[in-house]
C-alpha cells in the first residue's frame, strides 16, 4: 500500500456514519422506517463510497468492480425483519448477502433524508426555484439532559448566590459559562410564629427588592446545584422552581413553499420532467390551471399532502399517486404532478455525494451509473 492509499484508508465506516448523522439525522426518519448502518463493521477502513436509490444486483456488481467499501442506498434493502440471508434468494436479502460476503458496508437514508435540510424534498423545491419552505410536519427531538433552575434572590445578595450556583456546575451553554438571565421585581412574604426571617420581622408583611435568577443546569449536577444555592441563599426558605427542558421541534418530512411566479400545471410538469429526467410524468387536474404554491413529498406521498389545507392554486409534487388519492385531490380542487417514484428521488444523489465528499475528502464518493428506474416508458 502506497502513502496515498494509507491516507485514504484512514477513514472508517464509523466516520461515514457520523457524517451522515449530521447530514440526515436518523432521528428524523419515520417511525416505521429502517435507516442508518444496516450491515458492516464500523472499524473497517473506507476508500470509496457509492450512492444509489435502490441496492440492486447491478449496483452491487458496479460496487465490486469499482472496489467500493460502502454503498449509501436511499431505500433500505433490509426493511422488515428477515430470518435468513441466502445468495440464491429472489429478495433483497441476496444483494445484502453479496455485500456482506465481499466486505461492503450498507447505509440507508430514506425518510431521514426526506426530512433533512438539503434532502430529497429540498432538492425538488430547488428545481422549482422555491427559496423558502416549511415542512409538512415537525419532528420532536430527543429529550435533553438539562433543566432550567429559577430562584428569587434579594438583589443585594444576587452575586453571592449566582456565583455559588455557577461553581457547582450551572450556567453552561456550549463554550460559554456563567450564563443566566436576571429580572428585577418585588417579593412579598409574611413570616409565621416559627420563622426566623433574614429580612424583615416575624409576624409582619414584608416587601423586598428581589431578582428572578434563571440558569441552565445539567440534570446530573442538579442536586449539587440546588444544595449549593440553598446554602448560599440568605432566606430561611428560598423560593425556586425547576423546569424540564424540551428541545424545539425540527423540520420533518415534506416541504411547502411558494413558487417564484405563477405557472401553469403543464409548464411546471414539463420543467420538472426535463430537470429530473423523468421518463413519464402524470398530472391530476386541469393542465392550464395556474399554480402558485407547491406541496412536495417525494416517493409515494400517500394521503400526507391531504392532511393540510389545500387551495385551488396549490400543486402537489410527488413520485407516485394512488388512484383514490388522485380522486381525493380532484375533490379538493387542487392539482398534482407525479414524476415517478424513482425519478422524484434520484436528483438528491449528486448533491448528497458532493456533501459527503466535502466532509470526508479522504474518500471518493460517486453516484451509481447502474442504478436505474425499474419502469420503462413506451
Amino acid at each position: 500500500m502506497n502513502k496515498q492509499s494509507q491516507t485514504r484508508a484512514s477513514c472508517t465506516v464509523a466516520d461515514v456514519c457520523t457524517t451522515m448523522e449530521a447530514i440526515a439525522p436518523t432521528g428524523l426518519a419515520q417511525t416505521w422506517d429502517n435507516v442508518g448502518l444496516l450491515a458492516g463493521d464500523r472499524q473497517s477502513p473506507i476508500r470509496r463510497v457509492l450512492t444509489c436509490i435502490d441496492l440492486t444486483a447491478a449496483v452491487v456488481g458496479e460496487a465490486l468492480r469499482e472496489k467500493v467499501d460502502l454503498i449509501l442506498a436511499y431505500h433500505p434493502p433490509i426493511f422488515k425483519p428477515i430470518s435468513s440471508l441466502q445468495a440464491d434468494s429472489t429478495g433483497t436479502d441476496a444483494v445484502v448477502f453479496e455485500c456482506i460476503r465481499n466486505g461492503v458496508a450498507i447505509y440507508a437514508v430514506h425518510t431521514a433524508l426526506d426530512a433533512a435540510d438539503g434532502g430529497t424534498n429540498d432538492v425538488i423545491a430547488s428545481l422549482c426555484n422555491i427559496k423558502n419552505t416549511e415542512p409538512l410536519e415537525w419532528v420532536d427531538q430527543p429529550a435533553v439532559d438539562e433543566c432550567k433552575l429559577v430562584v428569587f434572590v434579594p438583589t443585594d445578595r444576587l452575586n453571592d448566590v449566582s456565583d455559588a450556583m455557577f461553581g457547582a456546575g450551572a450556567g453552561h451553554i456550549g463554550d460559554y459559562s456563567h450564563c443566566s438571565y436576571r429580572t428585577a421585581g418585588e417579593g412579598t412574604f409574611f413570616g409565621g410564629e416559627t420563622t426566623k426571617p433574614a429580612v424583615g420581622r416575624q409576624g409582619c408583611m414584608e416587601t423586598v427588592d428581589e431578582t428572578r435568577l434563571e440558569t441552565i443546569v445539567p440534570t446530573n449536577v442538579l442536586p449539587a446545584v440546588v444544595t449549593t444555592m440553598v446554602k448560599a441563599h440568605p432566606y430561611e426558605e428560598p423560593a425556586f422552581d425547576i423546569y424540564p427542558l424540551k428541545p424545539k421541534p425540527v423540520r420533518g418530512i415534506g416541504r411547502v413553499g411558494k413558487l417564484p411566479r405563477p405557472i401553469t400545471l403543464r409548464g411546471l410538469a414539463r420543467n420538472l420532467k426535463r430537470t429530473t429526467q423523468a421518463l413519464c410524468v402524470q398530472v391530476v387536474g386541469p393542465q392550464d390551471r395556474s399554480v402558485t404554491r407547491a406541496v412536495i413529498i417525494v416517493g409515494a406521498a400517500g394521503d400526507m399532502p391531504l392532511r393540510i389545507p389545500l387551495a385551488l392554486n396549490d400543486v402537489i409534487i410527488t413520485g407516485e399517486i394512488r388512484h383514490h388519492d388522485a380522486l381525493a385531490i380532484q375533490r379538493r380542487g387542487c392539482t398534482a404532478i407525479a414524476l415517478g417514484h424513482w425519478a422524484s428521488e434520484r436528483p438528491v444523489l449528486a448533491p448528497l455525494a458532493k456533501r459527503l465528499q466535502a466532509a470526508l475528502p479522504r474518500i471518493t464518493v460517486s453516484v451509481s451509473e447502474s442504478d436505474e428506474d425499474p419502469f420503462r416508458a413506451l
